[in-house]
């Protein structure tokens, strides 16, 4: 892979990948919002981001939306 940590963080994308196809979310969406925010975040709202979450107040804003 070139460097040490490429192949690490390939596998970390990877795997948010497969976790968002597996709660049945667009991964591209959910890490173009993931990414814009993380930022402006602190460690502690990690959790608020992982797809399962992210999934889960997405599904809230379009209840709400309706």
């Amino acid at each position: 892979m070139g460097h040490a940590g490429v192949g690490e963080r390939g596998a970390i994308i990877s795997t948010i990948i497969e976790s968002c196809r597996r709660q049945q979310i667009d991964p591209i969406a959910t890490l173009r919002d993931v990414l814009t925010r993380l930022p402006t975040m602190t460690n502690w709202q990690i959790k608020d981001i992982t797809p399962q979450a992210w999934a889960q107040a997405q599904k809230q804003v379009q209840r709400q939306a309706a």
